[in-house]
This record gives C-alpha cells, sequence and structure tokens, in this order.
C-alpha cells in the first residue's frame, strides 16, 4: 500500500499527527527517525502569521530532519486563512524547505480554540470549512501546487455527526486529503474513535482519507486500515514517549518481527529526545519542556514515580542524565 497526494508519495502512508504542545521540531525529528513518513506541524495561528508574532516563525519553520511536513494553521475567518496559507507557501519562515502540504485545523476540541469559532468549531458551520479551504486554495494556487488538506473529526456532538457533509464539501472546494478523527468535539479524547464514520468519510469522497484515533499498537494501525478502507493513518498519543510504535507499525505492515527496545534503548532514546530539544530551545527552556516527554518514555518503569518526580526538580543537564541513566541500570539489575 502507497499513498500519494501533491508531489508526496509514502510507502505506508503512516503520519504523526499535529499534536499541540508536543509536536515540536524535537518530537517530530524523533518520530521521523523511528519511520514517521510523514509529520504535521503544531497547529498556527492564521490571524498570528498575518500580524506578525514573533513566536510564529518558530513553529512554522521546516529542517531537512522533517521533510516531507506539512504545516497545520488554524481560523474561522477565510481572508486571514487565505493570506496566510499564501505566505507559508511562499517559504518565508521554512526557506527552501517547502511544505509538503498546507493542513486545515477542523479538529482542535481545546476550549480557548473553539471558543472563538476555530478549530473543531468549525465542524457546526459546514459552509463556513468550504470558504476557508476554497480561500486559501485560491490564495496558494496563485503562487505553488502545493496541496491542501483538512484535518476533521466526527462532528460537534453525539447528535451532529457530520464528518460526510465536511469532508464532501472540502473535497469540492478544493482539499487533496482528509484526516478525520473518529471522535466528537464533545467527546475530547474520552470514550473510543469510532471507525464507522472513518469508514463513511472515506466511502464518500474520492481523495485520499486517513484514520486518526486510538492507534496505540501495530494491531491498532492494521485493524483500523481493515475496518475503515482508509488510505493510510495518523499516530497522535500512542506516540508519546513511544516512538518506537512507528518502528513496530512497520515492520507488521511489512510482514517482519518486531523487537521491541531494551530499557536502556528507551532511555538513550530519551535522552537523545531531550538533546534535540535542547539544540533547538537552550538548556533551561529545553529541561523544562522535556519533563513531560521524559515521563512519558519511563512510564511503568519500575521506579519510575521517584524519578519523575526528581527529574522534575533537576534543572541541570547533567542532573537529568545522571537520574535516566540510574533508572535504567535499576531497571536492568531487576
Amino acid at each position: 500500500m502507497s499513498l500519494k497526494f501533491g508531489n508526496t508519495i509514502l510507502k505506508h502512508g503512516i503520519m504523526l499527527a499535529p499534536l499541540a504542545g508536543v509536536a515540536d521540531y524535537a518530537f517530530r525529528r524523533i518520530c521521523r527517525s523511528h519511520g514517521a513518513e510523514y509529520t504535521v506541524s503544531e497547529m498556527i495561528s492564521a490571524k498570528a502569521i498575518c500580524y506578525g508574532d514573533k513566536k510564529t516563525p518558530l513553529l512554522a519553520r521546516i529542517t531537512e530532519h522533517e521533510t516531507p511536513e506539512a504545516i497545520q494553521i488554524f481560523g474561522s475567518e477565510p481572508s486571514f486563512m487565505a493570506s496566510a496559507a499564501r505566505r507559508i507557501a511562499l517559504g518565508e519562515f521554512s526557506g527552501d524547505n517547502l511544505p509538503a502540504a498546507i493542513d486545515i485545523n477542523c479538529g482542535c476540541p481545546v476550549h480557548k480554540i473553539v471558543s472563538n469559532g476555530e478549530g473543531s468549531a468549525l465542524m457546526r458551520t459546514p459552509e463556513l470549512v468550504g470558504d476557508i479551504v476554497s480561500a486559501v486554495r485560491g490564495a496558494v494556487r496563485e503562487v505553488s501546487d502545493i496541496p491542501i488538506t483538512v484535518k476533521i473529526r466526527a462532528g460537534w456532538d453525539e447528535n451532529s455527526i457530520n464528518a460526510v457533509t465536511v469532508a464532501k464539501i472540502a473535497e469540492e472546494a478544493g482539499a487533496e486529503l482528509i484526516a478525520v478523527h473518529g471522535r466528537t468535539r464533545t467527546q475530547m479524547y474520552s470514550g473510543k474513535a469510532d471507525r464507522g464514520i472513518i469508514k463513511a468519510v472515506k466511502d464518500a469522497v474520492n481523495v485520499p482519507v486517513i484514520a486518526n484515533g486510538d492507534i496505540y499498537t501495530a494491531d491498532d494501525a492494521a485493524n483500523i486500515l481493515s475496518d475503515t478502507g482508509c488510505d493510510g493513518i495518523m499516530v497522535a498519543r500512542g506516540a508519546l514517549g513511544n516512538p518506537f510504535l512507528f518502528d513496530e507499525i512497520i515492520a507488521r505492515f511489512e510482514g517482519r518481527e518486531y523487537v521491541a527496545p531494551t530499557i536502556s534503548e528507551r532511555i538513550d532514546t530519551a535522552l537523545l529526545h531531550l538533546s534535540y530539544i535542547i539544540e533547538d530551545k537552550g538548556e533551561h527552556i529545553g529541561i523544562l519542556q522535556a519533563r513531560k516527554h521524559l515521563s512519558w518514555y519511563i512510564k511503568d518503569m519500575r521506579g519510575s514515580a521517584r524519578l519523575r518526580d526528581e527529574v522534575n526538580r533537576t534543572d541541570s543537564l547533567d542532573g537529568v542524565k545522571a537520574l535516566m541513566e540510574r533508572l535504567a541500570e535499576e531497571a536492568e539489575e531487576k
């Protein structure tokens, strides 16, 4: 199975989801090194781009370690979305490493986003989704052939399941790929992602459809493709502290045996991830932001709760390394 859209060809269609506050340069890079074929940036405010916010260029940059990567934008006003997308397509923030796609966020369930009518709030206004996609596609086509993609949810709540309607409107407006998270906004991340809704979208449109939600193992990946007929998968929370999941999924898809990493290998990967964060953001900020990632890496290891508390009180790279290496030694001994 391969996935093609725009100029991008993915052997297995294995993507990393755009996780706000998580999927930064370091996380994308570590996931790519373990087999993620495609990544998406953290979501970026279209208005922030248009108003010249100083932090935005950092979110929209693309390094050689990450391509192909999509840049995801969010907003509810077609004119701002179009203007932001055009600047991204021109490489204003990423230089020579142009995005593989510009993705439109219609799925973020966070209150501060939906309260402004953005993210998954757009599922309540399908016609506006069409207007946004059309405006973005038109603006981008003036300067580039970069495809427009859309990420949606099942609907707003259980009484308004409209993913099929939104997907059809997005396709008609020019979207070339649609990713579907099988939960409603009101579910947030609770309950189970509804694969039936994802399949209904796949059956209703002609563009590639990506399945998202509850992919924590290679079996989950294989089963969601079998159940939905989708063209690829998008891994989100399953990759937290576990970039090895991509290795596992690829081995499954290629019919190879998968050998899980040892505790020492997991710790080594966590420390490499930490080094990428520090390389990008400096030691002080890097260690603060790495704490959640390190906690995910060591989850379920013997002694991890005690170590997590110690890591959260340590503000030096050498101190964190010593703690992580000690955990590895103690865990291996037992």
